[in-house]
């Protein structure tokens, strides 16, 4: 008579890929849309305030108007910085678009046609972004999506709002919002959400992870 063993058999569940960077979680889109509201509430203050600075510059140059252009330029930027997925710059513009085209306060645009600005502008920084693949959130890329943002808005406006403008507007008003666009909606956004990051608030993204580990 042979007594016999069995060894028993482990089975063990095959280890689940892990999950893409690029993929949005329920706190990507609570963070962002509170970012595009918190913005979109800096846009309905900017609509009236930008009126006086505006009556002194474009009767001193026509175009430099352009350099008032980017406190409604930052919104997507500084999603796009701190949420860093695909998508994120043209969420929280749009957004942030919204919140100033449904309340109409201080807007003399309408609420499609701020709708559609909140579009173009948030497409012009993700295209900087995804030029990068989405892996460099560096002073200078920011300044870059700032840019984009700048140009894609400025030429959005000129084609609605100074159609048939002489060579030298279209220049002066370009370079103005280019440069609003460089420092305002990417330096400052930059500057923003490292600040945030080193809070502490921004724990659970990547952008604060690694401001949090520099300090």
């Amino acid at each position: 008579m042979h007594a016999s063993t069995s060894v028993p058999e482990t089975t063990q569940a095959p280890a689940s890929p892990p999950a893409s960077p690029y993929r949005w979680r329920v706190v990507d889109i609570v963070v962002a849309s509170v970012i595009g509201v918190a913005s979109g509430l800096v846009f309905l203050l900017w609509n009236v305030a930008y009126r006086g600075p505006s009556a002194l510059l474009e009767p001193l140059w026509p175009g430099l108007q352009g350099l008032l252009d980017g406190p409604w330029l930052f919104a997507g930027v500084l999603g796009a910085l701190i949420i860093r997925k695909p998508g994120a710059a043209v969420f929280t513009e749009v957004v942030a678009a919204a919140v100033s085209a449904l309340t109409l306060i201080g807007n003399t645009w309408g609420a499609f046609l701020t709708l559609e600005a909140g579009l173009i502008q948030g497409l012009g920084a993700e295209l900087i972004f995804l030029l990068f693949f989405y892996r460099r959130w560096s002073l200078p890329v920011a300044i870059l999506a700032g840019v984009g943002a700048a140009l894609a808005g400025g030429v959005n406006n000129l084609l609605l709002w100074y159609a048939g403008a002489d060579f030298w507007f279209v220049v002066v008003y370009l370079v103005s919002t280019s440069l609003s666009g460089a420092v305002i909606a990417g330096a400052l956004s930059w500057l923003l959400a490292r600040g945030l990051a080193r809070t502490g608030a921004l724990d659970r993204f990547a952008s604060g992870r690694e401001a949090r580990a520099r300090v």
